[in-house]
C-alpha cells in the first residue's frame, strides 16, 4: 500500500500529500475534491445523507485507487489487483475502510445508459478474473434476495456516483464515474434486523429527501428482505428506460473461468 506509481493502493493521507504535490492527474485530483466536499459538506442545509460514510472521510478511514480506463484490460486488471489488496488489509487499517475507485472520464459525453453499461463491464471483469470462488454461502442469480456482488470471497456492496444525476445530488460525480466498495462485514451490527440498523436508516432515508430535494429511490431496500434487489442499487437509475431491466451480470461458480489471471494474458 502506498507504493509509488500510476495504479495503486493507497491511504486518505496518502492520497492527499499527492493531490497537494501534484503527483496525481487532474481528472484524479478533481475526483477526489469533489467526493470530499460531496460527503463533508452540506446541500439544502442538509448534511451527506450516509453519515457512516461522511464520518469515515472524516476520520480519514477510506483507501483508494484511480482506474485510467474503463475498458483497457491493464487498466482494469489494475483495479482487480488493487482490491486484491485492499482486502488483504482493510481489517487492519480501520473498522470503516472502503475503497473508493475513481475512474478517468470518458473521451465522449456518455449517456445514463453507458455509464449502467461500463459499471456491469467493470464488475463482469472483476467476475471473471477474481483469484477466489463465488462464496457457497451466496446465489448466483440476481434476482435472489441475498444475491450480492461478491469479490476475493467477500460479498459486498459497490456502490456507484456519477454526472447523470440531475436531481439525486448524493449520487452525483461531476467528474465520472466513481465506485465505491463496500464489504458487507462493514455493515455488521447496522443491518435492517438490528435496531441500530432501522435507526440509521430512518435517519439516512429523513437526510435523503432534504439533500436531494426528492423521494428516496424506489429502488432503495435492504439486503436479504423479500422483494429487494441489490443490483439495482449499486446505480439508481434517473431515466427507467436507460437503465437495464434485468441484471447485466453473469454469475457462475465456475473457477477459474480463464487460464491465466496475469495482467494482459
Amino acid at each position: 500500500m502506498n507504493e509509488r506509481g500510476p495504479q495503486v493502493l493507497v491511504d486518505q493521507p496518502t492520497m492527499v500529500e499527492r493531490v497537494e504535490s501534484g503527483a496525481l492527474p487532474d481528472w484524479a485530483v478533481r475526483h477526489f475534491e469533489t467526493f470530499r466536499e460531496a460527503l463533508l459538506g452540506e446541500r439544502n442545509e442538509t448534511p451527506f445523507p450516509c453519515f457512516f460514510g461522511a464520518q469515515s472521510v472524516r476520520d480519514g478511514d477510506p483507501l483508494y485507487t484511480v482506474v485510467p480506463s474503463t475498458t483497457d484490460k491493464d487498466a482494469l486488471f489494475g483495479l482487480r489487483d488493487a482490491l486484491v489488496e485492499y482486502l488483504d488489509v482493510y481489517r487492519d487499517h480501520s473498522d470503516a475502510a472502503s475503497l473508493v475507485a475513481f475512474f478517468r472520464p470518458p473521451e465522449r459525453e456518455f449517456s445514463e445508459s453507458d455509464y449502467h453499461e461500463t459499471l456491469w463491464h467493470v464488475l463482469q471483469f472483476l467476475h471473471v478474473y477474481d483469484p477466489e470462488p463465488w462464496p457457497e454461502g451466496i446465489p448466483t442469480d440476481p434476482d435472489d434476495s441475498r444475491w450480492e456482488f461478491c469479490f476475493g470471497g467477500e460479498p459486498m456492496f459497490p456502490t456507484c456516483r456519477a454526472p447523470f444525476y440531475d436531481d439525486r445530488k448524493s449520487r452525483y460525480s461531476p467528474v465520472g464515474l466513481e465506485i465505491t466498495f463496500q464489504p458487507r462485514t462493514l455493515f455488521e451490527g447496522i443491518t435492517h434486523d438490528t435496531d441500530a440498523g432501522r435507526e440509521a436508516r430512518e435517519v439516512i432515508q429523513g437526510r435523503l429527501e432534504s439533500y436531494d430535494g426528492v423521494c428516496p429511490h424506489a429502488d432503495l431496500g435492504d439486503w436479504g428482505v423479500e422483494g429487494d434487489r441489490e443490483w439495482p442499487q449499486y446505480m439508481f437509475s434517473a431515466d427507467p428506460e436507460q437503465a437495464p431491466d434485468e441484471c447485466p451480470i453473469e454469475i457462475t461458480r465456475e473457477h477459474p473461468k480463464v487460464p491465466a489471471v496475469a495482467g494482459g494474458d
